[in-house]
């Protein structure tokens, strides 16, 4: 029978074994190639997606690999892919996880496990950004924590980091912001702020993946980064996401919360790696219970699959040229839609940084002859898709009434966004005809914006006589 303590890697004596599994390989890279090449662009047919997968034979070939090991949990791959990925960021760790939002909940519920320096205490406050995705503050909600909420800054979407300094109280404790669309936030005043008051700094870049600051990689100035690789993103695995820090005793806590909340750090399918697994004295449990069932935090089962980690392995190969395309479409569009500026705020960079770009953020102006919805309806017509930007003002959503919160600033901005901001795709599968005819509709749109709005509204009215004679 098959070795169940470690998954089965590939060796040059496994003969039989070994041929067809190159065999296999070789075919599946046939196939992808003609099962799944790309297909062009046709203008008014195909949509302008606003994100998706870039893939080729190499993932599908390293996918089928993994599934041949038949190693459903973390294994060779995964370890292969950690590392490479801390790597990239120049870090001693990285973890993997089932999504960018586990990724989140690990890191902020890391800011409350006793195996750091100063948890966390349920009601102290975590300053966060009132516009962005709600699994940035989710986790704080969720660990008793209270989110202090700053307003949001118009063109870069990022948390006005201006008015954090007043926004600290003597409850204050962290600070856990997103890098909006692939654009850093403002690291210098953050972490000055962090120091200062002895803030722990959560960066989401989940969005931002390969984006700098000061030339620096996001993700490296906080105690913890966190990223996605759900197909919308930088790099996919499918469902994913990882942590990162330099931090050892913040490893340990984030690894503890993946794997259950145990104390025992050992890898899937082994046992006894601390060499003391029955001598342990824990809680007030008895001298000598088993280590791998002594659990020091509320902890989940977040892992992902080998068969995972194989396809985001074989994606690194392909990040600097997806980083590198998303720049440039993003400065495409930028000096393309520059004409409809009177119309249209675009986006900025925030000073200091380059982005990664992971969408194409744009503002309706107040004094525009017609409204975001309008603009929005029009382009999901004519197959270019759209996105709003995430929650909005997130205090406005169903689920944050009668929520436990601070509010440090106005919301002016944020409710901007919420009524006049949406953004379109600059990820790498859209070609120069995609973005061209993304870039015409809009102008199309702007141009004729008064007759297309009437004829909308004459439609929508329309459409609401036809339901009130049917009820």
């Amino acid at each position: 029978m098959r070795d169940e303590t470690k998954p089965l890697a590939p060796s040059k004596d496994s003969g039989e074994a070994l041929a067809l599994r190159n065999q296999i390989l070789d075919l599946v890279s046939k196939y992808a190639a003609v099962a799944h090449k790309p297909k062009d662009f046709v203008p008014g047919s195909s949509q302008v997606l606003v994100s998706g997968k870039v893939y080729g034979a190499e993932e599908v070939r390293s996918l089928v690999d993994a599934s041949l090991d038949f190693w459903l949990t973390t294994g060779r791959f995964n370890d292969a892919f950690e590392d490479r990925f801390r790597n990239f960021f120049g870090l001693r760790f990285a973890l993997t996880c089932n999504s960018g939002s586990s990724a989140n909940l690990m890191a902020v519920s890391a800011l409350t496990s006793p195996m750091i320096r100063n948890p966390l205490k349920p009601g102290d406050e975590v300053i966060t950004c009132s516009t962005g995705f709600p699994t940035t503050v989710n986790p704080i909600i969720q660990n008793g924590l209270v989110p202090v909420f700053v307003d949001v800054h118009i063109p870069t979407y990022n948390i006005r980091a201006d008015l954090i300094e007043q926004a600290i109280s003597e409850r204050t404790r962290a600070i856990v912001v997103a890098h909006t669309l692939g654009n850093p936030f403002d690291l210098a005043t953050v972490m000055d702020i962090a120091k200062r008051h002895k803030l722990y700094v959560v960066e989401d870049c989940c969005d931002a993946l390969g984006a700098t600051y000061d030339d620096k990689l996001v993700g490296t100035f906080g105690n913890v980064g966190t990223v996605s690789f759900y197909p919308a993103h930088h790099i996919t695995m499918g469902e994913g996401g990882a942590v990162f820090t330099d931090d050892g005793l913040f490893k340990r806590a984030l690894e503890s919360i993946r794997d259950w909340g145990r104390d025992c750090y050992c890898a899937p399918g082994a046992d006894n790696t601390c060499n003391k697994r029955f001598q342990w004295k824990l809680g007030e449990l008895p001298r000598g219970y088993d280590h791998k069932y002594t659990y020091s935090n509320i902890g989940y089962n977040l892992k992902i699959s080998d068969m995972q980690a194989a396809v985001a392995l074989a994606q690194m190969d392909r990040l600097d040229g997806f980083i590198a395309a998303r720049r440039k479409n993003f400065a495409y569009l930028t000096e393309s839609l520059a004409r409809l500026s009177h119309f249209l705020i675009l986006p900025e960079a925030t000073p200091r940084s380059n982005p990664s770009w992971f969408g194409y953020p744009i503002t309706v102006r107040d004094d525009a002859p017609f409204k975001r919805d309008d603009l929005v309806k029009y382009l999901n017509s004519k197959n270019v898709a759209t996105r709003l930007l995430f929650a909005g003002n997130i205090l406005k959503q169903p689920y944050f009434k009668g929520r436990n919160y601070r509010l440090a600033s106005g919301t002016e901005a944020s409710d901007q966004v919420m009524n006049s901001t949406f953004w379109i795709g600059v990820f790498p599968g859209l070609s120069s005809p995609a973005l061209d005819y993304a870039v015409d509709q809009i102008a199309d749109f702007c141009a004729n914006s008064d007759s297309i709005t009437k004829a909308a509204a004459a439609a929508d009215a329309k459409a609401n006589a036809g339901r009130g004679r049917r009820k």
